[in-house]
């Protein structure tokens, strides 16, 4: 339990678990607290894949852990391209989601299971990912495969200025050994404020972060359902499905690439 005190004197009591928001930052970031080491607060984004510190009197409480856009923002992603038809019977794309976060790792899988898609998930810490991917891309074979976690760019320090873009790298290229084609493995890689540009480079379909931002915890999740629910013989709409994701974009970006989803008749 850590106590702080504000403009007026009252006291506030932190403890780990706490929903709070940073002043300086405006609130703009839902965050829990993870730690507590004397007046510093470790935080990590409810919604945002960020870590971050503060110092207690930066704090404020919030009561609510969810961006209270989220459920729109998911209704519009949801709704982009889809047919009914019910004659039809449909196999989508296996995803392999493999995360550096648990929380984060449970959320996508929630979501691939609301949307009815095989998805397994794998909890692996960054720096282990380019020595685990051709392991797990031959145990479980999938169709789609998702790189995430936590990553940082910091402008201006000095050496390395990702916290964890080449080891998504690494594995995208590792991935790119084990299948060269664009369209017999789609890659989606990165997170928060991640090279976009190497990333593609290294053979990644879709990747974050153009314009080094954050990205949702769903991101990632949100574009392989879509790649997952759409048709084979057909490219997705590339466009449409990025400009609608959280922060459009400025988030994330990719390639031309076709969905990965069979459709059989009849029913």
């Amino acid at each position: 339990m850590l106590v702080a005190y504000n403009y007026l004197g009252d006291y506030m009591e932190y403890k780990i678990g706490d929903l709070v928001t940073r002043k300086s930052y405006n609130h703009d970031v839902v965050f829990v607290i993870t730690d507590i080491v004397e007046d510093k607060c470790y935080l990590k984004g409810v919604d945002i894949r960020l870590y971050a510190d503060s110092l207690v009197e930066d704090l404020e409480p919030c009561k609510e852990g969810k961006d209270e856009e989220e459920e729109d923002y998911l209704n519009r992603i949801n709704s982009i391209g889809f047919e009914h038809r019910d004659d039809y019977f449909y196999l989508p794309g296996k995803i392999l989601h493999i995360d550096g976060d648990e929380d984060y790792l449970n959320r996508c899988l929630n979501y691939y299971k609301k949307n009815n898609i095989w998805a397994i998930g794998i909890l692996e810490k960054e720096e282990e990912l380019p020595y685990k991917i051709k392991n797990l891309l031959t145990e479980y074979n999938p169709t789609i495969v998702v790189v995430t976690g936590h990553d940082a760019y910091y402008n201006q320090k000095e050496g390395e200025t990702y916290k964890n873009s080449a080891n998504f790298i690494n594995s995208v290229k590792e991935a790119r050994r084990y299948e060269k084609s664009h369209e017999k493995l789609i890659i989606i890689a990165g997170a928060c404020q991640s090279n976009f540009e190497e990333l593609i480079k290294a053979g990644a379909n879709f990747a974050s972060s153009p314009k080094r931002i954050n990205i949702h915890a769903l991101d990632p999740a949100v574009i392989a359902s879509r790649v997952s629910l759409s048709d084979v013989t057909k490219d997705i709409d590339l466009k449409g499905i990025l400009e609608n994701t959280k922060y459009g974009i400025r988030g994330i970006g990719g390639v031309k690439t076709k969905g990965t989803m069979y459709v059989g008749y009849p029913r």
